[in-house]
């Protein structure tokens, strides 16, 4: 008797390719719906992605202007802070809104054609590539505007914005998951990280800092990422305390048991 399970080894690649069109038509569709829902419906619309950290940057340059001479970094103190606070805010964002996926796209997930993976990446990708963008924009006009004379390395930026993606992605899951079972982790998490744009280098350089502070918030790998993103657009800058090692494996590791927590636990986040 012939398996009917069993699928010909010569029709495998088609079904292949057919699951995988209609995954990133899954995709997709929920990448449209969810700019639709978020940038669509308010005045202005991308705008506003692009207003919120032009006004943290202006804020933090106008009032640091007031109290340094000069930045630690070049001679703009916009361009200083632009450069450390747009991945810290794309890392924030990120973990933020994945942590949030299956719960937005429940409704859609009772479909056998859409999977918990799809509503994932549908919000890695959009908040990712608008993240980008809006990095892009910001950072070009600061630079025409005030007519700097900047030569962008862009290797260690993307660098910086991919470990940002990464880790963030990571974390994100990883607390979806926590809050399913214990509600107050919010809490905790939300009060554990309220000092973490201070910690992470958005305000200064590593090289700044007094020795004891050096050696506990080396061990920060948002410390190294805000480095590395400078590095790109100061050529002077050598940070030699970033590990890669450190931080690739950290956002690895921390991707990865996102994962494989959300493949495991993916219907209890759908419920709560």
């Amino acid at each position: 008797m012939v398996d009917a399970t069993s699928i010909p080894p010569a029709l495998a690649p088609r079904k292949r390719l057919r699951q995988d069109g209609s995954r990133l038509r899954s995709i997709a569709a929920l990448v449209l719906r969810e700019m639709q829902s978020r940038y669509g419906r308010s005045p202005g619309g991308y705008v506003w992605a692009i207003l919120e950290p032009l006004g943290m940057i202006t804020l933090l340059a106008f009032g640091f202007s007031l109290l340094l001479r000069r930045p630690s970094l070049g001679d703009s103190f916009l361009l200083f802070y632009a450069t450390g606070y747009l991945p810290f805010q794309l890392y924030g964002r990120l973990q933020q809104m994945v942590s949030q996926a299956l719960k937005y796209s429940r409704s859609l997930l009772v479909y056998p054609v859409v999977k918990w993976f799809d509503a994932i990446v549908a919000r890695v990708l959009l908040h990712s590539l608008t993240g980008l963008l809006v990095a892009t924009l910001l950072l070009t006009g600061i630079v025409v505007i005030l007519e700097l004379d900047v030569h962008v390395d862009v290797v260690p930026v993307l660098i910086a914005f991919a470990i940002a993606i990464g880790i963030g992605s990571g974390i994100g899951m990883t607390n979806a998951v926590l809050l399913s079972y214990f509600p107050i982790w919010r809490t905790i998490w939300t009060i554990a990280t309220r000092p973490l744009m201070l910690a992470s280098g958005v305000l200064y350089i590593y090289e700044d800092l007094p020795q004891i502070a050096r050696d506990i918030l080396w061990y920060n790998p948002l410390l190294h990422m805000t480095a590395v993103a400078r590095s790109g657009f100061f050529p002077t800058y050598d940070p030699q305390f970033v590990s890669p090692a450190y931080v690739g494996g950290f956002a690895f590791v921390v991707l990865f048991l996102g994962l494989l927590l959300m493949r495991r636990f993916n219907g209890r986040v759908q419920t709560r």
